[in-house]
C-alpha cells in the first residue's frame, strides 16, 4: 500500500471522529506496510489534554507491539503534528512522521499552534505559564537509584 492511502486512513479517522463529536485528527502506524495502531482526537470526549489522535496512537501500538521502541514504525496523520505529538513521536523512535493538512489548515479550522511553536523560541522568562527549578536536597536521587539498579530497562 502506499502512503497516500495510509494517510487516507488517518484523514477518515479524523473526519469520522468529528461526527463522533471528537476533534478533526486521526493517526495511524505502519510497520511493513500493516496497519499496528490507530487513534483519534479524544480530548473533549476524555477530558484529557494529551488525548491527541498521535500520542493515543503511539500508546495502542506500544500496547500492541509489547514495546516503548516503535523504530521501524512510521506515523501517518491528518494533520501537521502540534510539539506534543512531535515530541511523542521522538520518544517513540518513530522512523518517519508523515501528515495530510499543515498548521495552516488547522489554524484556519481553529486548532492554532502557533503560539506554542513561536513560545519555544522565547527564554522562559516570557512564558505565560511559569517553568522553573526549585532545588532539594536529594533532587537527583531518582536518577541515582536509576544508575544504580541492575535490572533497570535503558531507553
Amino acid at each position: 500500500m502506499s502512503e497516500e492511502t495510509w494517510l487516507a486512513r488517518a484523514v477518515e479517522l479524523a473526519t469520522a471522529n468529528v461526527a463522533d463529536g471528537g476533534g478533526p485528527f486521526g493517526a495511524v502506524i505502519v510497520r511493513g506496510g500493516a496497519i499496528v495502531a490507530e487513534g483519534q482526537n479524544r480530548v473533549t470526549r476524555d477530558l484529557d489534554p494529551t488525548a491527541h489522535a498521535e500520542v493515543l496512537a503511539i500508546r495502542a501500538a506500544c500496547t500492541a507491539l509489547g514495546t516503548f521502541d516503535l523504530a521501524g514504525c512510521v506515523l501517518y496523520t491528518s494533520c501537521e503534528p502540534c510539539p506534543l505529538c512531535v515530541s511523542a513521536s521522538l520518544w517513540a523512535r518513530l522512523d518517519r512522521v508523515a501528515y495530510a493538512a499543515d498548521r495552516d489548515d488547522a489554524a484556519r479550522g481553529g486548532f492554532d499552534d502557533r503560539a506554542f511553536y513561536e513560545l519555544f523560541d522565547r527564554p522562559r522568562s516570557e512564558w505565560s505559564m511559569e517553568v522553573g527549578q526549585v532545588r532539594l536536597a536529594g533532587s537527583a536521587a531518582p536518577f541515582d537509584a536509576w544508575l544504580a539498579h541492575e535490572g533497570r530497562t535503558a531507553y
